[in-house]
C-alpha cells in the first residue's frame, strides 16, 4: 500500500512541473526559431544558422540599443544600490511608530502598476527637462530598483548578528571600518542580489523606456517591441533570445550568491 505522504509529494511535483512548462514552454518557443536558416518566422525550420546573431551584432541600431541599455541598467545600479542599502540599515536601526508605514512607500514601486509608475514619472518629468534623456530613464528605473534592493540587503540585515557590530566598536574601532570590515561583509550577499535585481529591473524594463525616450534613446527592449510590431524577422527573435539568455544567467548568478549567504 502507497504511502499517502509519498503520493501527495509526487502529485506536488507533477504539478509544479506542469505549471513550469506552461509558462517556459511558449517562450522557449522562439528560440529555435532564432537559429532558422530561412527568412520566414514559422515552423518546420529551413535549417540551422547563426546570420541573425551575426546580424544584431552588425546592425547599428541594435548595436545603439543595446549600448543604452547597459548604460541605463549601470546608471540604475550605480543609484539604487547605495540608495536601497542605506535604506535597509537604517531603517533596522530605528524604532518609532511610523516605521512600517514608511517601509511600505519604500517597496510601493513594487506593488503600483508600472503603467501608472510610467505616466507618473513622464509628467513629474517633463517640466524639468527630463524626458527624453538617458538620465531622465536612469533615475526612473533607479526609482523602481530600489524596493528590490531594499527588501534584499533588509532580509541579510535581519539574519545579521548585531552583537559583532558592538564587538568591534568595544575594541575602539571607529563607525567606518566596523562598517567596511564587520557589517559590509554579513550583508555582501544581500546586496549583490540587489545588484542582480536592479540591473535586471532596468535591463528588461519597456513600460517606462517607451514614455520616457526619445528615438534616439531607444533601449534594447523597446527597439525590440517596435521591431516585433513593424517588422517581425528572425533578427528580432535572436535579440529575443539573447534577453532570455542574459535573464537566465543573471537567475542562475542570484542562485550562486544567495547559496553563499550565512545561514
Amino acid at each position: 500500500m502507497l504511502d499517502g505522504t509519498l503520493i501527495w509529494s509526487w502529485v506536488g511535483r507533477i504539478a509544479g512541473g506542469a505549471v513550469l512548462a506552461f509558462l517556459l514552454l511558449p517562450i522557449f518557443a522562439i528560440v529555435p526559431l532564432a537559429f532558422n536558416g530561412g527568412s520566414i518566422v514559422a515552423y518546420p525550420l529551413e535549417g540551422l544558422s547563426m546570420k541573425w546573431f551575426a546580424a544584431v551584432f552588425s546592425t547599428p541600431r541594435w548595436l545603439h540599443a543595446v549600448g543604452n541599455s547597459l548604460l541605463v541598467a549601470g546608471g540604475t545600479v550605480a543609484i539604487a544600490v547605495p540608495l536601497g542599502t542605506l535604506a535597509a540599515l537604517g531603517l533596522d536601526r530605528l524604532r518609532f511608530p511610523g516605521k512600517p508605514l514608511l517601509t511600505a512607500l519604500l517597496i510601493s514601486p513594487m506593488i503600483v502598476p508600472v503603467i501608472i509608475t510610467a505616466v507618473g514619472v513622464y509628467f513629474f518629468f517633463a517640466p524639468l527637462g527630463l524626458a527624453n534623456s538617458l538620465l531622465g530613464l536612469i533615475l526612473a528605473h533607479s526609482a523602481i530598483a530600489v524596493p528590490f534592493v531594499f527588501v534584499t540587503v533588509s532580509a541579510s540585515v535581519s539574519q545579521m548578528d548585531g552583537g559583532l557590530q558592538r564587538a568591534a566598536s568595544s575594541l575602539g574601532a571607529a563607525p567606518l571600518p566596523v562598517f567596511c570590515r564587520v557589517t559590509l561583509p554579513l550583508i555582501f550577499p544581500g546586496i549583490m542580489s540587489g545588484t542582480i535585481f536592479a540591473f535586471a529591473a532596468s535591463f528588461d524594463e519597456v513600460v517606462i523606456a517607451m514614455m520616457i525616450t526619445g528615438a534616439s534613446q531607444r533601449t534594447l527592449p523597446r527597439e525590440l517591441l517596435s521591431g516585433a510590431r513593424e517588422n517581425l524577422d528572425p533578427t528580432v527573435l535572436a535579440v529575443a533570445s539573447i534577453i532570455i539568455a542574459v535573464s537566465a544567467g543573471l537567475l542562475l548568478l542570484l542562485t550562486f550568491v544567495r547559496r553563499q549567504e550565512p545561514r
